[in-house]
């Protein structure tokens, strides 16, 4: 492992790129970091068992992707929202007489609401498939898989496809100064101990 200024690094086999994201995982688990951006982490990070051009690339691409929107979560399809601000602007024409015009005004909004949200989510989805497409034809054939999250940011790319293994470069950047400090210092323990127990 090579420390940089702003992180950590290694370069070698398959297997050197799994146990750099192990230790640094570990190691981060005992610093008792926030456990969610820790939980993204620990997701993305290559694992033994998988291939870079299928499970990392899979993942780089879903966490590249454009966030769900209020429709998305609220678990309606453009199709519902659609109907329902159908719904609320028949209602406010037809109940126009009998209701006053702040109540009228408002059933407008709600129509209006679900018409946009129902928007959102058809563009969402449309610009989620030419992401999709897009970063995993093009992007990952000439960037790094890519990582980033408030916790730490990581990049991992293969530099040379070698008769006895390919050959890769996982570097793993950390922001927050105080945080890298402790990082290394629970790295050069764990590689301490890991030479030692070689020995």
């Amino acid at each position: 492992m090579e420390e940089r200024v702003s992180g950590f690094r290694v370069r070698g086999s398959w297997d050197d790129v799994v146990a750099h994201g192990d230790r640094i995982t570990r190691a981060l688990e005992a610093l008792d970091v926030d456990e969610e951006p820790l939980a993204e982490w620990d997701d993305w990070r290559p694992k033994a068992h998988e291939r870079l051009h299928e499970e990392v690339s899979e993942k780089t691409v879903e966490r590249a992707s454009i966030e769900e929107g209020p429709g998305e979560r609220a678990g309606r399809t453009p199709g519902e929202d659609i109907e329902r601000a159908s719904e609320h602007a028949i209602e406010s024409i037809e109940k126009a007489e009998e209701d006053g015009p702040e109540d009228v005004l408002e059933k407008w909004e709600e129509s209006l609401e679900h018409a946009l949200r129902a928007v959102d989510t058809g563009a969402r989805r449309a610009v989620r498939a030419v992401e999709s497409t897009v970063y995993e034809e093009v992007m990952t054939r000439f960037t790094p898989y890519y990582f980033d999250n408030d916790l730490v940011s990581a990049n991992l790319r293969r530099t040379s496809r070698l008769e006895d293994g390919d050959e890769f470069v996982f570097e793993v950047n950390v922001d927050d100064d105080d945080l890298k400090a402790d990082l290394s210092r629970r790295l050069g323990d764990a590689i301490d101990e890991g030479e030692g127990s070689e020995r």
